[in-house]
């Protein structure tokens, strides 16, 4: 598909500064790389050097920053007129380990470039307009979902400061204290921003997988984010023994139990698929103990993780009620079982009808495909919407995934998403108080 370059902005709205946020981008990738990718811990090094110099360009702009108890960090354009309700934009600055340079700093460094733009055109909104650094959304360093993004609107649990980081084994708590933050106040669910005084939250991010690339488009609305329910820290157990005295009807066989269980999950995703459910499954951990298996060895134990996600809730139930039923059979046909750990849950979101409704109206209007996609993947957007925020995600298209050193997203079309970025928040920050009451 054919996009013209660059069509002119409407209602004066001065270009986003795309130079800003390629040098960032560039400086971001040298100072945090890790191989042949970069890795920006959360709570660690790599994504506190992201985040020092977003402070340090926000800064040289002349723009309000802070940092709230959690970590978070906003850079604000203060409005002429302000009401009370800030328009928000932004996404995350950490990274999986040797993952890509443009998942999540891309939402950061979209809303940078489109304040700086107005600074260098001298222009104000009518509304504050924030641009968010978000911490901690890859939960692979701490297995808990949107750390973040919780512990900003007071909805992280007092019990997640005492997870521990994968590669550190320190504490959420001991990190946060490492960086002079105050873990006690996120403990005590102390909001950093009310839902209530937020007129917004737009988050534009790499899509993950191969829609855009597919459909010929450079970027999308989002119309909702699976939620999931995951087993990060599941056991098969079974009875170790010697691979050529024991007859089958004897064995315990922690792998032959693990297998069978992959089997049902994927066999159970394409039957409810073909009833119609929305659903991903994916065993993404499945391994023997190094320490005790070998080649003779009928294995006793099998370590594996489940993720499961939908964008319906009934659909996310149904699946677990299915999967423990699976558990219990297999146990019994094996002579094994399985322990689960512990259950971690995110909720699906819906994003806002009069955000698309906006953003749609800024792509027509930039000549841009209007298309639209849900997104796969969990982001912080849908702990916004599930505080009652109006949320919006926009996508832009990317070669190869992500949490991989090979992303490839186009910086042709992350302008074009820039652009839309600019204009959709410039209309948010615009409307009269009381728009949509």
């Amino acid at each position: 598909m054919t996009i013209e370059p660059l069509l002119p902005l409407t209602n004066h709205l001065p270009e986003p500064d795309m130079a800003l946020a390629e040098r960032i981008f560039a400086e971001l990738r040298e100072r945090t790389v890790d191989g042949p990718g970069v890795t920006r811990e959360a709570y660690g090094r790599g994504e506190q050097i992201a985040h020092e110099m977003l402070s340090r360009e926000a800064g040289l702009l002349g723009l309000e920053t802070s940092v709230d108890a959690g970590g978070n960090m906003l850079v604000t354009l203060p409005g002429r007129e302000p009401d009370g309700k800030r328009v928000l934009m932004g996404s995350h600055l950490d990274s999986v380990p040797v993952g890509g340079n443009f998942d999540g700093a891309a939402g950061v460094l979209a809303g940078l470039a489109v304040l700086a733009g107005w600074c260098n055109a001298g222009m104000r909104p009518r509304r504050d307009v924030s641009v968010i650094a978000i911490r901690a959304e890859e939960s692979n360093w701490f297995p808990y979902s949107y750390v973040g993004s919780k512990s900003a609107l007071g909805r992280l649990p007092a019990d997640a400061l005492e997870v521990r980081r994968s590669d550190t084994g320190r504490t959420l708590r001991e990190h946060m204290v490492d960086l002079g933050l105050d873990p006690d106040q996120v403990a005590a669910g102390v909001p950093q921003l009310r839902p209530e005084d937020l007129a917004a939250y737009v988050e534009l991010h790499i899509e993950q997988g191969p829609v855009l690339i597919g459909a010929d488009v450079p970027a999308s609305l989002v119309t909702g984010i699976r939620g999931s329910f995951r087993y990060r820290e599941m056991k098969v157990l079974g009875e170790y023994a010697h691979s050529g005295a024991v007859p089958m009807a004897w064995r315990h066989d922690a792998v032959v139990a693990a297998s069978q269980l992959v089997v049902f999950i994927q066999q159970e995703w394409e039957r409810m698929e073909a009833e119609g459910h929305d659903m991903t499954a994916t065993v993404g951990i499945m391994s023997t103990d190094p320490s005790q298996h070998a080649f003779s060895k009928i294995s006793g134990e099998v370590s594996m993780s489940i993720d499961i996600r939908s964008h319906d809730t009934a659909t996310l139930d149904e699946m677990k009620r299915r999967l423990h039923i699976a558990l219990d059979r297999i146990a019994e046909e094996r002579g094994a079982r399985f322990e689960t750990g512990p259950l971690t849950a995110s909720a699906p979101a819906v994003m806002d009808a009069h955000l698309i409704e906006v953003f749609g109206k800024a792509m027509r209007d930039l000549g841009l495909p209007h298309y639209a996609m849900a997104s796969g993947a969990g982001h912080d957007a849908a702990v916004f919407a599930g505080a009652g925020v109006p949320t919006l995600m926009l996508f832009v298209r990317n070669q190869n995934g992500s949490h991989n050193p090979d992303e490839a997203m186009e910086m042709e079309d992350f302008h074009h998403s820039v652009r839309l970025l600019g204009a959709g928040i410039r209309a948010l920050a615009e409307e009269p108080e009381g728009a949509r009451a």
